[in-house]
């Protein structure tokens, strides 16, 4: 199978709740409250499972912490994949939305820290 990804992917276990989502065109969904375990990471997007009904193409706020680091990652991420699993549990592929390049450090910090263990 050809590799499409444009960057590794590392595995991380990491919880998040989503609290709204919106589209570019002024359309929001709030209280939704979906909590999230956050399966992969990389420099364009994360991959999480949720048994929360989520739709493609909309966006949610997120706030990022990898390992033990102090550098948090503010981003906005865009749900572009859906995939049903089984039990009732969804698994969403997204990539984050304007996140310059300049944040990339994160990224290369975690991967030495993850080289150390």
């Amino acid at each position: 199978m050809e590799e499409k990804r444009h960057s590794k992917r590392f595995h991380v276990k990491m919880e998040l709740e989503i609290s709204s989502l919106f589209k570019q065109d002024n359309v929001k969904v709030d209280n939704i409250h979906a909590p999230i375990e956050v399966m992969d990471i990389s420099r364009n997007g994360i991959g999480f499972q949720s048994a929360s009904v989520l739709p493609s193409n909309y966006y949610f706020n997120s706030k990022i912490q990898l390992g033990d680091s102090d550098s948090c990652l503010y981003t906005v991420v865009k749900i572009v994949r859906k995939q049903a699993m089984e039990d009732n549990i969804y698994f969403y592929g997204c990539e984050f939305v304007g996140m310059p390049s300049v944040l990339d450090y994160i990224f290369d910090e975690f991967e030495e820290k993850l080289k150390e263990l």
